[in-house]
């Protein structure tokens, strides 16, 4: 579980492909790894992996095929956005991210607003029903507020700090995104259509 508070940006140092997927080298971007044990997990651009080596300067993972065709991808060189995993005592200073990618959105365009910049991403049509103006949704790891949704859009309004510690400062039109809904919205639909569903099991 993950706050949606990025903690370093890093970057894809290595990439190797293989038959079941690729082997990812991290460069950390000054993450702390001094608490870091093998078999943690760890939210590179908001995708739950787990460490299989570490060192002072970064970790490397084995990442799936099926998560590479899931999420953006990880291309060699790309910055990263870091998150370790929450630990019971932390502040959850964001909300309560999975690390589960729900879908791949898209930037439609950004808007300065004085220093800040105003967001539109375009998401899979199935995923609008789960965000809310409002709201929460997590953008490349990341916790933000929706200021608007549409049908297959929303946007968000990202403040200097947001944009100079994470990677959402380095998007442009077209640039694709990890997503991932808020966890209640994806719990509160299961409420309301869980008693359904039984009666037609």
């Amino acid at each position: 579980m993950f706050t949606g508070i990025v903690q370093a940006q890093g970057h894809v140092a290595v990439f190797e492909s293989g038959a079941a997927g690729a082997r990812l080298r991290i460069d950390g971007g000054g993450l702390d790894m001094a608490d870091v044990a093998l078999g943690d997990s760890i939210a590179v651009d908001g995708c739950c992996l787990t460490v299989i080596a570490f060192d002072a300067s970064g970790f490397t993972v084995d990442v799936s095929q099926e998560t590479l065709d899931c999420t953006a991808g990880f291309a060699p060189g790309a910055h990263v956005n870091l998150e370790k995993a929450l630990r019971a005592n932390d502040r959850l200073g964001g909300h309560l991210v999975t690390g589960h990618v729900d879908g791949v959105g898209e930037v439609v365009r950004i808007t300065a607003s004085g220093d800040n910049r105003r967001f539109e991403f375009r998401m899979p049509v199935a995923l609008a029903r789960y965000v809310a103006r409002k709201g929460s949704v997590t953008v490349n790891g990341v916790s933000l507020t929706v200021n608007a949704v549409g049908d297959d859009r929303f946007e968000v309004n990202l403040i200097p700090h947001t944009l100079a510690v994470t990677n959402l400062g380095r998007l442009e039109a077209g640039s694709r995104v990890n997503l991932e809904i808020d966890l209640i919205a994806r719990y509160v639909e299961r409420m309301l259509t869980g008693d359904a569903q039984q009666e037609h099991a």
